[in-house]
């Protein structure tokens, strides 16, 4: 089968097309025909080797010294699956499902297996597969910081970078929580934004958020790019700043893909996405997604 491996650490040039075999599963595993994966900010994390030096050995012990350990990279696929193993009872052959592989990743190739009891569910009935695959890593990163802030009804939130994977669906997710929410973002995704029902924008380009004229009940960084301090004068008194930057990792259960897949079925939630790249053109892809400059997501067509 085809698949894009990271021959190393490096820059995008290091992700070379390549020709392996197609695994097979085991008892409790599915084989899974992917149609579409993502570049997600855990991919380039990964391929760059982007780890504080605090982190550096025990990020290397995980992940692999000179390359990967897992050499296929892609966290979240959508497909159908094509064999399962014969203890396997929660699927059959020709369900369509999305999931999130976590270190295992695997989702740049045409097949990967997986663990029935892994992080995957029958994708949305009104989604294609490229519009589902951008829905698990962004959706459950956001839904894990908006409940770690304790997001509840009637809050005051800001989402700082809400133009982005994390952020689109952080957006969407507060006002389905019942929450005033303010994104911030540049000039040219403010569009964008207000469509996902943000009640007030905030251009970061012309506009300091944290001058202190308006205070928030939570304060989201989903890019990681501001402190809290920074964000001091612009929290209520009992207000919390959660940041995917030094939080830990999101822990995702398929519950929480199941809720994402029901909001999505309701009418709740919707994907965003900013390109499509063929396989082959995953490097290109990567070059496109480190800018820093994407809105919500970009896919990766495994199946024509």
């Amino acid at each position: 089968m085809k698949a894009i491996v990271c021959t190393s650490y490096g820059l995008p040039d290091v992700l070379q097309l390549a020709e392996v075999s197609k695994p097979s599963p085991k008892n409790n595993e599915v084989l899974i025909k992917i149609h579409a994966t993502t570049v997600s900010a855990g991919d380039i994390r990964v391929r760059t080797f982007n780890s504080p030096l605090l982190f550096w050995l025990p990020m290397k012990i995980v992940l692999g010294f000179r390359k990967p350990r897992q050499p296929i990279l892609g966290v979240e696929l959508c497909g159908v699956i094509e064999e399962i193993g014969k203890d396997v009872k929660r699927f059959k052959k020709g369900d369509q499902v999305f999931a999130l592989t976590g270190m295992k990743f695997g989702g740049y190739a045409e097949y990967t297996c997986l663990s029935e009891n892994s992080v995957l569910v029958l994708k949305p009935k009104n989604m294609t597969y490229e519009e589902a695959v951008a829905i698990p890593f962004g959706g459950t990163s956001a839904l894990y910081f908006l409940r770690k802030g304790s997001i509840q009804q009637g809050q005051k939130v800001l989402i700082y970078g809400a133009s982005g994977s994390v952020g689109s669906s952080a957006v969407q997710l507060a006002k389905h929580f019942g929450a005033a929410v303010t994104g911030v973002c540049s000039t040219q995704n403010m569009e964008l934004v207000n469509s996902l029902g943000a009640d007030r924008l905030i251009d970061y380009t012309k506009d300091d958020f944290a001058d202190g004229s308006e205070q928030y009940d939570i304060i989201f960084d989903a890019v990681g790019k501001i402190s809290k301090a920074k964000c001091k004068g612009a929290l209520t008194p009992n207000g919390k700043f959660v940041t995917v930057d030094g939080q830990g990792i999101a822990k995702v259960r398929s519950e929480d893909l199941l809720f994402l897949r029901e909001l999505v079925e309701m009418g709740a939630i919707k994907s965003v996405i900013d390109r499509h790249y063929p396989l082959e053109q995953v490097p290109e892809a990567h070059r496109y997604v480190e800018k820093g400059r994407k809105k919500g997501n970009v896919v990766i067509n495994i199946t024509n």
